[in-house]
């Protein structure tokens, strides 16, 4: 089945929220809408919608001026398989001992690895994003050196795939929580398709916000995989959760955003052991002072 995207960039928070009301209320209302903060500090606010019939032009346009955002741009997408699609674009992924993979790739495990399966339909969090693959990166660089860890938390665990890397090496059951229940159940089912019930501990919460995680901190390891505006937000947090000594993890970061985000942790007690770049975007290694 054809689907049929209208894109568009409003200025500020409430004209985009407001705009993605309307486009819920039209008669002939689109099958999804998403509001989303373009992450560069610019203001600016993405709204797209998804209509299974081509939408009235003119109804859209009109729309966007009473919002004062800038003309839709409507694009047809053809019928697509994209697990399918993914299965083709999705190579196994390596990041030191670590093996991410498709099950269509399962032949392909090299000796020795430790492999994590993560399923083409995941597509985040898969470890192809240039954030996920630094997260990995980074931690199979401490492991290297002989860094040793009992008690770590992945917050914004996504598909879980940076909590199963870590209970693969370390003695306790990893953390594994995200503010988002899909993504808590898609983490869950990568859990058991791994082998690691009773290692990955798989919770719903916004941050460190949730009675299991109070109870099991302080951390000697962090991963935090969001956007640099919740990473903000969380500092105290980290201070407050990460032992002396411990680690933070931090990605989600394009690289103009990572000098600000080292100053928020450092006012938070948190020394930078490096900054790693793939692409445009950014992983810290940080260790609390």
């Amino acid at each position: 089945m054809t689907t049929f995207t209208a894109y568009t960039k409003t200025r500020g928070k409430a004209p985009a929220e407001a705009l993605g009301q309307l486009l819920e209320d039209l008669d002939e209302a689109p099958t999804g809408v998403g509001v989303f903060e373009i992450e560069d500090g610019s203001g600016l606010y993405e709204v797209a919608a998804y209509f299974e019939e081509a939408p009235d032009e003119v109804t859209l346009a009109l729309l966007a001026m009473s919002q004062e955002a800038d003309p839709f741009i409507i694009s047809e997408l053809p019928e697509t398989d994209w697990v399918a699609h993914v299965k083709r674009e999705l190579t196994p992924v390596e990041a030191g001992r670590f093996f991410v993979y498709g099950s269509h790739d399962a032949d392909k495990l090299p000796a020795g690895r430790i492999g994590l399966l993560i399923e083409a339909a995941m597509a985040f969090g898969t470890g192809h994003h240039g954030t996920t693959l630094g997260c990995l990166r980074a931690f199979d660089k401490l492991v290297e050196q002989g860094r040793l860890f009992e008690n770590v938390a992945d917050i914004g665990a996504g598909t879980a795939v940076l909590g199963m890397a870590a209970a693969h090496v370390t003695p306790n059951p990893v953390i594994a929580s995200d503010i988002d229940q899909q993504a808590v159940d898609v983490s869950r089912a990568n859990v058991v398709a791994n082998g690691l019930e009773g290692r990955v501990i798989c919770l719903e919460a916004a941050g460190f916000a949730h009675p299991d995680i109070l109870k099991a901190a302080p951390f000697d390891l962090v991963f935090a995989n969001i956007l640099k505006k919740p990473l903000i937000g969380l500092a105290p947090d980290m201070k407050s959760y990460v032992q002396s000594g411990g680690i933070a993890i931090l990605s989600g970061i394009l690289n103009e955003q990572a000098e600000e985000v080292i100053g928020v942790y450092a006012q938070n007690g948190f020394n930078l052991v490096e900054h790693a770049r793939i692409v445009e975007w950014s992983t810290l290694v940080l260790e609390r002072s």
